[in-house]
């Protein structure tokens, strides 16, 4: 009898906690899609129904905020600039952070965790405190109000996450497989391209999709270092839509659906490794 309803009670406790679980999912995913439901919905809408009935759908939609953003505003030239400076950042920070990771994993660094810590503490540290500090040296690298002077920026913030997902996961890959390798005759940098990398490719995508989000949505520092109208990002334009004493609302939210568009397209293709990267190292063998 106590075995049994020891039984029951574990099993009434794991039910308990799945329905906690199933309610923090439901208000977390609540607190999301309630704010793109009402960007999509209103950006439908004339300014003046916005205010009068946000959640509803509009029965007679109009396209006037898509129209202006194309054919009045800098949207493409935004747009482009955007795709631009947030692939080469992604691109870097995947390449510089598993050359890092698989270095510290693999080779015998003396410093191996100091560095680790030392990488880590970028996590707890934000860039922005350092603001006055980088237009300094922007500015003496000719790099002001320049969209690549974003990219160092960008690199040193998604480098700590980089490293932190991408050590872990190369932990859960075995040495001996490296090991075979070395005895085969690969080298070190032919071992990390044609072995690590392939095998990588879940951790990679998790890499992407946190600096995808982070550095699209980046405002702060487009807004302290460009100033010219060529060199802006679209979360920059944005502001541009912004009155000091009225704002189009229809064509912010069109520029803001707009934007997440390509976030979204993604998401959907790298979801899959997105996930197995997350979940790698959970449980180990």
């Amino acid at each position: 009898m106590p075995r049994i309803r020891s039984a029951g009670a574990a099993a009434s406790g794991k039910r308990a906690g799945n329905a906690l679980s199933y309610l923090v999912l439901g208000v977390w995913a609540v607190i999301v899609l309630v704010p793109l439901y009402l960007m999509i919905v209103n950006s439908f809408k004339p300014t003046s129904e916005i205010f009068l009935s946000p959640f509803s759908v509009s029965k007679a939609p109009i396209f006037d905020g898509f129209r202006m953003v194309f054919e009045e505003g800098n949207f493409l030239v935004y747009l482009f600039n955007s795709v631009f400076i947030t692939v080469l950042s992604i691109v870097g920070v995947m390449i510089l952070a598993a050359l890092a990771s698989y270095a510290l994993v693999y080779w015998d660094v003396r410093l191996a965790r100091a560095i680790s810590v030392f990488f880590l503490l970028g996590l707890m540290i934000p860039m922005r405190i350092a603001s006055i500090n980088l237009i300094i040296m922007l500015k003496g690298l000719g790099l002001l109000d320049k969209l690549l002077g974003l990219l160092p920026i960008y690199l040193a913030m998604g480098m700590p996450m980089g490293i932190m997902i991408l050590t872990e996961y190369f932990r859960t890959i075995p040495r001996e497989l490296v090991q075979a390798a070395h005895i085969d005759g690969a080298g070190s940098f032919r071992i990390f391209w044609a072995v690590m990398l392939p095998l990588a490719r879940p951790a990679m995508a998790t890499v992407a999709i946190f600096n995808l989000v982070n550095i699209w949505n980046d405002l702060w520092f487009p807004l302290i270092l460009i100033r010219s109208e060529s060199q802006r990002t679209l979360m920059l334009g944005v502001t541009r839509l912004f009155g000091q004493f009225q704002t189009d609302w229809t064509s912010v939210l069109a520029t803001l659906t707009l934007a997440t568009v390509p976030i979204l397209i993604l998401y959907l293709v790298l979801s899959r490794q997105f996930i197995e990267g997350l979940t790698a190292g959970a449980v180990k063998e």
